[in-house]
């Protein structure tokens, strides 16, 4: 496959399902990596508390997602209502984060809840944006359409963030900071309106049977699925080691800030410099595992991708300074990027026809349960050890809550080793696919 073939934008629905990710990246640079997660953690809460609070919200809002999605995904395939419900989900996000800009310092409940619900309209919405690709691209331009999304994605963190570094530097203080919330909601909403605008849906509803609810319908189809599972024996597999090394990521990009301020005293602006890096990176791993994924294989594409995130967990815990962390962060975006594009590719792969959404359902409840995991984990790691560090120890509460975030980082490739052991015995769908 050539470059110019993988940059190729496509038809009008490929631009209009990259702009929602462009908007849906803004989001996740902006609230998990950049800015209200160092926030509420260094000023909302303050102190080792901030990790296990951020932890905890984190957690409930994956387990909550963990709980609906699938029975979500299975109404939205049975009703042809994929896009409704994004929109639904989508509204929920861009409110609730416009809601963060009234959370200021002591108010933790508030913080924790407006982020929850805002998290959960994140990340259900994407269930039904990532069932949508099998209806805009043929199976052999999925990992092109789904590296294209992850690439285009990237640039409007980027470009949100590169919105508010300056700003953030200039004026300082916690006001601009509250400000730059209300922005990310609206730049997210502003980039997802081609999508319900031109992307239409080809999946044709099916009616109720007589007696019958999209609940009782929902719990029907979902049951026969988990049973159908049975028959998708490598896709059980790779769920199981997405479930695992999912956590892995995930705990990485939604502690990253605190990392970076508990363990290197960066200041906001350093850590929005820090994150457009991080995107930066992201950009050029989408584009070279597409690629590597049409000529390799996705499967040998996503192994050596965790590879290289398993080397970079371990290369934090011995970094001294500023400049190294930026380093680390750099081949952190290249690699972990590739991780969660490969990923999602390959479900599209594993779905049957006409199941899409199911199939992105199992795949979405599936991170979301680790995730749920994951995260509380390292909160309550990173809390414990440095508190630990501090009582039995001697040490002063910063060097001991420097120790403590050592020790839960220590966690992440942990999980991220378990699930690449599993993913070695997943058999490549796509290998018919690869070009010759």
């Amino acid at each position: 496959m050539s470059t110019t073939s993988f940059l190729k934008i496509g038809n009008r629905e490929h631009l209009a399902w990259y702009l929602y990710d462009f908007g849906n990246s803004a989001y996740a640079a902006v609230i998990l990596l950049a800015i209200y997660s160092a926030y509420y953690k260094g000023t909302v809460v303050g102190g080792a508390d901030g990790s296990r609070y951020w932890g905890i919200a984190v957690g409930i809002a994956m387990l909550t997602v963990a709980i609906i999605s699938p029975f979500l995904g299975t109404i939205a395939d049975f009703s042809a209502s994929k896009k409704r419900f994004l929109f639904i989900f989508s509204a929920i996000t861009w409110v609730f984060t416009a809601l963060l800009f009234f959370v200021q310092e002591g108010d933790v409940y508030k913080g924790m809840i407006f982020f929850i619900v805002a998290e959960v309209g994140y990340r259900s919405g994407q269930v039904f944006y990532n069932s949508l690709l099998p209806e805009i691209a043929d199976p052999e331009d999925m990992g092109r359409v789904s590296g294209n999304g992850w690439a285009i994605g990237s640039f409007g963190g980027i470009l949100c963030l590169l919105i508010l570094l300056p700003l953030i530097s200039l004026i300082g203080g916690t006001l601009i900071v509250r400000l730059s919330l209300v922005f990310t909601a609206v730049f997210f909403a502003a980039s997802a309106i081609p999508t319900f605008r031109w992307i239409k849906e080809r999946a044709v509803p099916t009616p109720l049977p007589a007696g019958e609810t999209y609940l009782s319908v929902a719990s029907t189809r979902l049951l026969e699925t988990l049973k159908a599972l049975g028959n998708y024996k490598d896709f059980l597999r790779f769920i199981i080691a997405f479930l695992i090394y999912n956590d892995g990521i995930l705990m990485a990009l939604n502690f990253a800030a605190i990392i970076g301020a508990v363990m290197f005293g960066m200041d906001q602006t350093q850590l929005i410099v820090f994150m457009i890096i991080v995107q930066i990176t992201s950009v050029i791993g989408a584009y070279v595992a597409g690629l590597l994924g049409k000529k390799i294989g996705f499967k040998r594409t996503l192994i050596y991708s965790l590879i290289m995130m398993i080397l970079v967990v371990i290369g934090m815990l011995f970094a001294k300074n500023i400049t190294q962390f930026y380093i680390i962060g750099a081949l952190a975006g290249f690699a972990l990027t590739g991780v969660q594009s490969v990923s999602r590719t390959l479900v599209g792969y594993f779905a049957p026809e006409g199941r899409s959404a199911e199939f992105y359902g199992i795949f979405a409840v599936t991170g979301r349960t680790s995730s749920f995991i994951g995260p509380t984990v390292y909160g309550f790691l990173a809390f414990e050890a440095a508190r630990w560090f501090s009582n039995n120890r001697g040490l002063d509460l910063l060097t001991a809550e420097i120790k403590g975030q050592q020790v839960a980082i220590g966690s992440i490739a942990v999980f991220l080793i378990v699930g690449l052991v599993i993913l070695l015995q997943v058999i490549d769908p796509t290998e018919e696919y690869m070009e010759s």
